[in-house]
């Protein structure tokens, strides 16, 4: 072989090196793991919220549950809801029943572009539940503090784990709990949040439990993937 010829093959090979560093560096791997709920200190990450805080009865609570046997541990998110009203409270709500837990804002965003869904592992009571993901604030109020919200139902069935695969593209504009009806598209790249809810209406998934009472589903990790 040529001098020339092997500086050209030689320049061809870095060529061909490079290109592929800068492909893999520009596509994102299969999933990232977004939560995980495998210690006390995972959850730090999140805090309660229910219709408590406006004169409501529900309860909530967010615990470690040990695996046994060396399996790793599971986030158990748990408690009751109630529809009936603290008496004489000066709160005037439409409806009560509602828990969730929702993630502490991220230091910046979580870019999910390149993504197209959320997987979630959970071990559920048979209820539906609502994945929120909050974006930075442009659909409502630009400027304002209160981020945008995008729900999703997620059902969880009884007994077993399973892992639950939700679309971004399934997500859809909310304002205080209502669908707001306009066309709007998700800004993936700017991811502020993300909570998980349950209320006693239930919804989303025909055959789901709903009602007050209980509610306990276990929570593994929160992905977001890229289906095939």
């Amino acid at each position: 072989m040529s001098r020339f010829r092997s500086l050209w093959q030689a320049s061809v090979n870095a060529t061909k090196k490079a290109l592929t560093w800068e492909l893999e560096e520009w596509v994102p791997p299969v999933e990232k793991c977004i939560f995980k709920f495998n210690s006390k200190e995972d959850l730090k990450t999140w805090h309660l919220y229910s219709d408590s805080e406006y004169g409501g009865l529900s309860s909530a609570s967010l615990e470690i549950k040990d695996g046994g046997n060396g399996s790793d541990c599971t986030g158990v998110f748990s408690g009751n809801l109630s529809t009936d009203m603290t008496e004489g409270s000066k709160w005037n709500i439409n409806r009560s029943g509602f828990c969730g837990m929702r993630s502490k804002k991220f230091d910046g965003f979580i870019d999910l572009e390149g993504y197209d869904s959320i997987a979630l592992r959970l071990k559920g009571d048979g209820r539906c539940y609502i994945s929120t993901i909050y974006t930075e604030n442009w659909v409502n109020s630009p400027g304002q503090a209160e981020d945008n919200s995008w729900q999703a139902f997620v059902f969880a069935p009884k007994g077993n784990w399973y892992t639950a695969k939700v679309p971004l593209t399934r997500y859809l504009p909310t304002w205080k709990g209502n669908v707001i009806d306009a066309e709007m598209e998700m800004n993936p790249g700017r991811v502020v949040g993300m909570s998980l809810s349950v209320n006693a209406q239930g919804g989303g998934f025909i055959g789901a439990k709903s009602g007050a009472g209980d509610f306990r589903v276990e929570i593994d990790w929160i992905k977001s993937v890229r289906m095939p």
